[in-house]
């Protein structure tokens, strides 16, 4: 299987790039990129060939592409990689708008490739564990969910309104979105969100809390917030606390790590042990297309974490909450 990765704009580019490199019989064809620099500094990193455009990377023999550019450009760069007949995974947010979202959709369907959004918190095996829980039945009827996504200020696009579509709650609230939808078999109601600007001096909102209600009667509060320090340990976290009638249960993705302290400096070292979700995210899209079947994670999953996204901005400017369904 041979793929190609159409911008490094979004630092998952460097992680994807990684996987594909270990990935068993696949190979990264090359990448192309914006910004010349950016792009042949990426493929010496990791072996590979630049391409000066992304039209000469989609002329190549490739299989797929991995879409790891700004926000804006994920519908332009999906109707390029669909009409040259390559599958695509792209980064989460699917879009910018609804607009772009349902007409990548369309895209998708009118050409039949196969097209996976990248959600990879779905492959963390402890949110697999509260999937199997929840379906056994041993939580109970969902009652509330508190989580945070919290991280680190990005720079770049990310802080660019137009090119991201928002900043803090539109980075952070679709992985949330996307999990309670896939493990709960739900979906989002309705949506109250308040936003703000109190870490960084950036043109974005850098803070956030939406309150969510779910068509399953329950409840649900995201903090998608850029809080954590350039000094901070790691990125940041993924953390969910559910309480169900039967059961209260709690997922950390950080929870797999080992903490020393030294004598040497710095003295404080953390290290992550746990599982590689971006390496399942990229192994799902490769054997979706090799086993010629859909992705797990599709367009419509995108669309629906969008619309949370969407609605958290439209009931913050309006101080009201926004009805989804």
């Amino acid at each position: 299987m041979r793929l190609g990765i159409m911008s490094f704009a979004h630092m998952h580019a460097y992680s994807y790039a990684s996987v594909v490199k270990q990935l068993p019989g696949v190979q990264l064809v090359g990448v192309a990129d914006e910004n010349p620099d950016r792009g042949r500094q990426a493929a010496k990193q990791f072996g590979t060939r630049y391409f000066a455009s992304f039209d000469e990377l989609l002329k190549a023999d490739l299989d797929g592409v991995i879409i790891t550019s700004a926000n804006r450009d994920h519908r332009a760069l999906t109707e390029m990689a669909a009409a040259a007949g390559k599958h695509v995974l792209c980064e989460k947010p699917i879009a910018t708008t609804l607009e772009d979202a349902y007409a990548m959709v369309k895209i998708v369907e009118e050409t039949g490739i196969k097209f996976q959004m990248a959600f990879p918190c779905r492959f963390i095996p402890s949110v697999q564990r509260l999937k199997a829980l929840y379906e056994e039945g041993r939580l109970g009827r969902l009652l509330a969910i508190r989580s945070t996504n919290h991280g680190k200020m990005p720079g770049g696009f990310f802080i660019d309104p137009e090119a991201a579509g928002g900043g803090a709650v539109m980075d952070h609230t679709v992985h949330l979105a996307d999990l309670v939808r896939w493990i709960f078999q739900t979906e989002v109601r309705e949506v109250y969100c308040e936003l703000d600007r109190r870490f960084h001096d950036i043109p974005t909102e850098d803070c956030g809390l939406l309150t969510l209600e779910l068509t399953n009667g329950a409840f649900m509060t995201i903090d998608p917030s850029w809080s954590r320090p350039d000094s901070f340990y790691t990125w940041g976290d993924l953390y969910m606390h559910v309480v169900g009638t039967d059961m209260a249960a709690e997922v950390d993705l950080m929870r797999q790590s080992l903490e020393r302290i030294t004598l040497d400096q710095p003295s404080y070292q953390w290290d992550f042990w746990g599982a590689n979700m971006d390496y399942y995210l990229v192994k799902e899209f490769v054997d979706s297309f090799r086993e010629d079947r859909e992705p797990s994670i599709t367009a419509m999953d995108g669309v629906r974490a969008l619309e949370v996204a969407v609605g958290a901005y439209e009931s913050a400017r309006s101080g009201q909450p926004v009805k989804l369904r």
